[in-house]
């Protein structure tokens, strides 16, 4: 079981990979869209499914602090729609409240980047963040 993590955004979607067991998400770059242009940057994932050979993905849910979903989740459903449709693998949804927030806050504290450096990180950490989370519930679920 390979898993990708993806943290869908207006401009870039942030993707993340398990290791095989999956039990850790590690970062793996950021891809550059528009969504308003219709570019969702379907080439470069599929590049990057077929090497890492991944078997699902993980797609974040940006809703809001009420647990209410607005526009931003439908379009990450929507993304999730069509890299299952394009790929065939099977696609799942993470609440990813407070990831970018999180991630933001790990590369000030620890990494201690500049804010154009963590512009730059933010998005694929972010759905490191997303992924591992799913993957440290799913792994409750199976050992108990």
């Amino acid at each position: 079981m390979r898993l990708l993590g993806l943290d869908v955004g207006s401009k870039t979607v942030g993707v993340a990979q398990s290791d095989p067991l999956g039990w850790t998400a590690r970062s793996v770059e950021i891809i550059r869209i528009d969504e308003n242009k219709g570019e969702f940057g379907l080439d470069r994932l599929g590049e990057i499914i077929s090497e890492k050979k991944i078997t699902g993905v993980v797609v974040g849910l940006p809703k809001n602090m009420n647990n209410t979903e607005g526009p931003r989740v439908d379009a990450s459903r929507n993304y999730g729609k069509m890299v299952e449709d394009h790929f065939g693998l099977p696609v799942d949804y993470e609440d990813e409240r407070l990831t970018s927030v999180e991630a933001n806050r790990m590369l000030i504290e620890e990494a201690d980047l500049s804010r154009a450096k963590r512009k730059k990180v933010i998005d694929s950490l972010a759905a490191q963040l997303i992924l591992q989370n799913y993957l440290d519930k799913k792994g409750k679920l199976i050992r108990g």
